[in-house]
């Protein structure tokens, strides 16, 4: 048989393999606030590469841009990336108030060290940079996870 014929169809599939879109998945994302006193918050929700970097902003809780300098280290990321927020974006989340929001993350991520984290800020008062992390695993996305500031707690459920 001739090689030209063996090769042609093994990169026929090599193509369309690495250039397929990344397979997804959607959930719903239950955040649940503390009772504090103050102005609303603003609560960015990142995918968090398993060194700590900023991989990708999945949702903004707050449509005010001016305030998105007061949530320090995502706002480093991203005045870098300059990614459109447009369609992510929310409004700022109350004391005891929750927020129910559906985010799509990346299967291939899934139980490989990345981290969800839940950056937090209120004006006038405390920021948080990890108010919330989660282990980005089948297990992490099944918990409820508490929060350590403005945010108490954050349950996920698969989007069927």
């Amino acid at each position: 048989m001739h090689f030209s014929r063996l090769l042609f169809p093994f990169l026929f599939i090599l193509f369309f393999t690495l250039n397929a879109p990344a397979q997804t998945s959607k959930y719903k994302c239950l955040v649940q606030m503390n009772s504090y006193r103050g102005e609303a918050a603003y609560v960015i929700i990142s995918l968090v590469t398993p060194q700590g970097a900023y991989d990708k902003t999945l949702y903004v809780l707050g449509s005010d841009k001016q305030w998105y300098n007061t949530l320090k280290q995502w706002h480093k990321y991203q005045t870098k990336t300059k990614a459109k927020l447009s369609a992510i974006t929310g409004a700022s989340i109350a004391g005891g108030d929750r927020a129910v929001h559906v985010i799509e993350l990346d299967d291939a991520k899934i139980n490989k060290g990345y981290k969800l984290r839940f950056e937090s800020a209120v004006e006038e008062q405390k920021y948080h940079v990890a108010d919330v992390e989660i282990p980005l695993t089948t297990e992490g996305l099944a918990e409820r996870a508490t929060g350590d500031g403005y945010v108490r707690f954050v349950k996920f459920s698969k989007v069927q």
